[in-house]
């Protein structure tokens, strides 16, 4: 396993659109080691495999609970390769959103309270679940990714450009990568 580094916007792979896992392999199952490996260390709840240089259709989510002190969390983590949204609820919900890729930036951004999704999972099963809460809302910031779309890009103009520039701010004071 290895930490891998994190894109950050305005990297122009992070606006790819992924394409599909063929065979989950030796490579694939690396590459998902990894990128848990590098959510934990960022710290960060999701990670789609773009943001680490693969526009593969993969992401990983763990929505750990959290821990009693002295006490290490309780990981739920989970693999969705190839995921897709069947349906969605018509009720939208605010959740402040923020990004591995987007370091230090959050904004309130409205998404469907519920989801039906199918993936693949690890093992290479078809999974099909209809999600709410939190999950409904990582996967389908997560799913943006893999389609080149980031959580800023659900924002009105002028908020967008504000949370670019504080990306920019931040690059230049060396507090985040080049």
């Amino acid at each position: 396993m290895a930490i891998r580094p994190i894109l950050c916007i305005p990297d122009p792979v992070l606006r790819e659109i992924s394409t599909p896992v063929d065979s989950i392999d030796n490579e694939v199952r690396t590459l998902i080691s990894d990128m848990f490996e590098t959510m934990y260390a960022a710290p960060g709840i999701g990670l789609a495999a773009v943001q680490v240089g693969v526009p593969k259709r993969l992401l990983v989510i763990d929505l750990m609970e959290p821990a009693e002190e002295g006490v290490e969390p309780v990981k739920d983590s989970r693999v969705f390769i190839n995921p897709e949204i069947l349906s969605e609820s018509n009720n939208l919900v605010p959740y402040n959103e923020g990004c591995l890729s987007i370091p230090e930036q959050y904004a309130e951004v409205m998404r469907p309270d519920r989801v039906h999704a199918r993936w693949l999972d690890e093992q290479g099963e078809t999974q099909e679940e209809e999600i709410s809460g939190l999950l409904a809302v990582c996967l389908q910031h997560e799913i943006d990714h893999l389609n080149g779309v980031l959580f800023i890009d659900h924002l009105s103009r002028l908020k967008r450009d504000m949370v670019v520039r504080k990306v920019a701010k931040l690059r230049r004071e060396g507090r985040i990568a080049a």
